[in-house]
């Protein structure tokens, strides 16, 4: 298994070739998930990059199966636009568990809503490469 990569969740879709557009901001999804969670919408195009190495490539760069106390603001998701995709990320997460030892908690959630981050947290990491990820 590859070990684990820790950072800015904008900046390792920003530097993937087929990536058009990274949001970073806040999201929610309806009922006990209404909450906003921070989130990057990701834009692609499908010819370039699938959305099954999207999600192996989120699920690899953070704590996806991990419990830990601040789940509720860091949401491990995956935010659909439509029921059919829906279930493909469903799928896509179920034979990716193959590649972790843990159970994962990244579940699929119904996209709510979006507010994105502040303009001086956008772009972070390519705005100032020598700042730590807090």
């Amino acid at each position: 298994m590859p070990p684990k990569l820790r950072g800015c969740t904008e900046a390792v879709y920003q530097s993937l070739i087929g990536i058009t557009k990274v949001e970073q901001g806040f999201v929610a999804s309806y009922n006990e998930h209404d909450s906003f969670s921070e989130a990057v919408i990701v834009h692609y195009r499908e010819t370039e990059i699938s959305q099954r190495e999207l999600i192996a490539i989120h699920l690899h760069t953070h704590e996806s199966t991990s419990h830990h106390s601040m789940r509720g603001k860091y949401r491990s998701a995956v935010y659909t636009f439509n029921p059919t995709r829906a279930e493909q990320i469903k799928h896509n997460l179920k034979e990716l568990q193959k590649d972790f030892d843990e159970p994962l908690v990244t579940k699929a959630y119904p996209y709510k809503a979006f507010k994105p981050s502040d303009e001086m947290f956008r772009n972070y990491y390519f705005t100032g490469p020598e700042k730590p990820f807090l």
